[in-house]
């Protein structure tokens, strides 16, 4: 969902008022809200609900570990953080993704349905994987997240999409400049 811990909570309080489950609200910088505690930001209470299962787990011979040990991780992933060049970094991140989205139907790159922020691109063959670029919230920095489900699968995503942001002269794309180059040898 979108980044940010309050919309995420909100996300999930709103599943949970539309009758779909959603006992917890957790967000990539580590933001984490239970329903039991009333989807309450509380760091505390999470560490202590943790603490508890763990004791409960080990006295059944079990490790936390094994709560995620069936999660899924991409083979490859990478995320490149891109500075905006522009003193009005907001309106140009935005324009580059409407630039992106068009870009991509040009391509016939497959738009993920569930953007909820940026531009999601799935690709099959090509990659076997996905990128979304997003406009950071607070800091002129355009962050793109790259995985895939296949070795060298994120060389070959950022390869198109250089084709693209090459193109975008306030994006610092130096970076992925680097990641193709080191690839490529």
């Amino acid at each position: 969902y979108k980044r940010g811990y309050k919309n995420v909570i909100n996300e999930a309080i709103r599943l949970n008022k539309n009758g779909i489950s959603c006992p917890l609200a957790i967000e990539t910088s580590g933001h984490a809200a239970l329903r039991e505690n009333y989807f309450l930001d509380d760091g505390a209470y999470l560490v202590t609900v943790l603490i508890a299962e763990m004791a409960c787990m080990k006295k059944q011979g079990k490790k936390l570990e094994e709560l995620i040990e069936t999660l899924k991780e991409p083979v490859e992933s990478r995320e490149f953080r891109m500075p905006i060049l522009t003193e009005d970094f907001t309106a140009y991140g935005n324009q580059v993704l409407e630039d992106l989205e068009s870009y991509a139907k040009k391509k016939a790159w497959r738009l993920a349905k569930d953007s909820f922020e940026g531009v999601r691109v799935s690709f099959g063959e090509e990659g076997e994987g996905w990128f979304l670029l997003r406009l950071s919230l607070h800091d002129p920095i355009m962050p793109l997240n790259v995985e895939s489900n296949c070795k060298g699968g994120v060389y070959k995503i950022l390869r198109q999409f250089y084709s693209f942001i090459m193109q975008c002269g306030q994006i610092d794309s130096k970076e992925i400049e680097v990641f193709l180059q080191q690839r490529q040898c």
